[in-house]
């Protein structure tokens, strides 16, 4: 009897299990992602362990966020050299500063420690108040940007370390990247320091150094790729592609044209450092001809290339052609090749946005460097770097 009684209520569970309406079974499946420990009754949800999936997304995310805050930073700092804004404030103070002057009196304060210095004298000797608090703005909007940046890094870094979110390795990755962002802030002191100093042995207007410019924005890129990089690897997972000589002939080139990307972002700070834009305003060839003469006028040579506006130009319309010659290759190369959806769109996007940021450069060049057209352009070089960033990473290898 008690043998009957037992196939009777199995019987009856699996006519229950067959019946239950496909949301009861999706409810038990999801169900089976607790862990219960026998003897008890509790149970532990299989995720509760961190870092997992979902926290790698979570970090992956803000990190992205922070990588846009940082363009911002690099697009405003652009907008602020193109319109000279970059000498108006001089002085610099960590929390002080976050307060731009309110009153009449503090304002003509202001106004009175900038005719002190050598970009009022010799520039804007008949600068007006107004155009001043304009100039000061600029200023201060792109320092207030920078600490808004700092925080985007620091704050949920401590909180993300705290409920356990990094591994190891990152652990040190996120200390480097908050580490970079502070010595940012230091560089940029440093560079507009340049640009107040008393020079008269100089006749040139005053500028900030050029060396220094290329390092606080090649600093800011370094931080950007480091960000966008870690961010992309966390969130899109690594494609399963087989690895012949094709594949790691096409890694190791979209590698060598990312760098090469970068260089070119980089010598546009020379560009800008020099208004090396402001001269040879014709395309392809320089005051027709094409190599100009005055293209290793200085002395020692090596010189020429970081000091003389007309090799600076040279160098970076190379550069700039040679980088789109590169993509184009690595967009015909990759069409040969069976590759992921995701990393064919990357390639794809990268080549467009050459082609893009060439045609900037070469109507700005033409049209004197208008602020708008310039803007865009430098903003574009930070997009085809991200596209070159992307595609690295769709192309990275499988973790082992």
């Amino acid at each position: 009897f008690y043998t009957t009684q037992q196939e009777t209520c199995r019987d009856r569970m699996a006519a229950g299990l067959q019946r239950r309406s496909p949301l009861r079974k999706w409810l038990l499946k999801r169900g089976q992602g607790t862990v219960t420990v026998e003897g008890g009754t509790a149970s532990t949800p299989a995720s509760a362990t961190v870092p997992n999936a979902a926290t790698n997304r979570i970090v992956g995310r803000w990190l992205l966020g922070c990588s846009g805050l940082v363009v911002g930073a690099i697009v405003l700092g652009g907008v602020t050299r193109l319109t000279e804004s970059g000498l108006s404030m001089v002085d610099w103070h960590l929390v002080r500063e976050m307060k731009p002057p309110q009153s009449q009196a503090e304002w003509e304060a202001e106004f009175s420690k900038y005719q002190q210095f050598p970009e009022f004298k010799i520039l804007n000797h008949n600068m007006t108040l107004p155009e001043f608090k304009f100039i000061f703005y600029m200023e201060w909007g792109h320092r207030m940007w920078g600490r808004l940046v700092g925080l985007a890094y620091i704050l949920p870094t401590i909180y993300f370390w705290k409920k356990g979110y990094f591994t190891r390795s990152m652990k040190g990755k996120m200390l480097g990247l908050c580490g970079f962002v502070f010595f940012q802030g230091l560089l940029g002191w440093y560079m507009v320091k340049s640009g107040l100093e008393e020079k008269p042995e100089s006749h040139d207007i005053p500028r900030v150094s050029q060396y220094r410019l290329s390092a606080h924005l090649g600093s800011a890129l370094l931080l950007y790729c480091a960000s966008l990089w870690t961010g992309l690897t966390l969130l899109l997972p690594a494609h399963k592609m087989v690895e012949t000589k094709k594949v790691m002939h096409l890694r190791r080139f979209a590698k060598g044209t990312g760098g090469l990307v970068f260089l070119t972002a980089l010598s546009g700070a020379f560009v800008a450092g020099l208004d090396a834009g402001l001269v040879y305003n014709s395309f392809p060839k320089m005051a027709d001809k094409w190599i100009p003469d005055d293209l290793l006028a200085f002395s020692p040579t090596l010189k020429n290339f970081f000091e003389n506006p007309t090799t600076v130009q040279f160098d970076h319309r190379i550069l700039g052609i040679t980088s789109l010659t590169a993509i184009t290759g690595l967009y015909l190369f990759s069409r040969r090749m069976m590759l992921p959806r995701r990393a064919k769109i990357a390639i794809s996007l990268l080549a467009a946005m050459a082609y893009t940021q060439v045609a900037l450069g070469i109507g700005t060049l033409l049209l004197y460097v208008p602020t708008p057209l310039a803007a865009t352009h430098q903003s574009g070089s930070v997009a085809l770097l991200s596209l070159a960033i992307w595609v690295l990473a769709e192309l990275r290898r499988m973790p082992k």
